[in-house]
């Protein structure tokens, strides 16, 4: 009985080494890092707190002066938001620039990659990404 047992056991370990890999998860905190043109990106204004939440299926969060959230849908590498929804504090300079970047990102569909801890989504049409690191 016992020498069934370690076999089992073995056979386990086995199929679960050889399983594949479950993929990582966008799930979780993110802070903006840069944005923009992909071979030039800006980085994200140093002063300001931008942050991103992705739950299973929703995202919320702060990119320059104004509160956002709505929902997106993952299909492989694809990433689609629905409209989000916005407070509409007026945000200039700096924080409005790098605020208009992102939410356009999260206009529609868009291309995302995860590695490491950066996330990077990329416009439908390649102009334009965002990189976040995991908080």
């Amino acid at each position: 009985m016992k020498k069934i047992l370690k076999l089992l056991f073995a056979a386990m370990f086995a199929l679960a080494a050889c399983a594949p890999a479950m993929p990582a998860s966008i799930v979780g905190e993110w802070t903006l890092e840069s944005y923009g043109d992909p071979s030039n990106p800006t980085l994200a204004a140093p002063d300001i707190d931008a942050t991103v939440v992705f739950d299973v299926d929703r995202l919320s969060g702060n990119v320059g002066c104004n509160q956002f959230n709505g929902g997106y849908m993952l299909d492989g590498d694809r990433i689609s938001f629905d409209p989000l929804a916005s407070t509409k504090m007026a945000c200039m300079g700096a924080a409005g620039d790098q605020e208009a970047a992102v939410l356009r990102a999260f206009a529609g569909a868009a291309t995302f990659s995860l590695n490491d801890a950066a996330l990077t989504i990329t416009s439908e049409d390649g102009a334009s990404v965002v990189v976040f690191t995991r908080k």
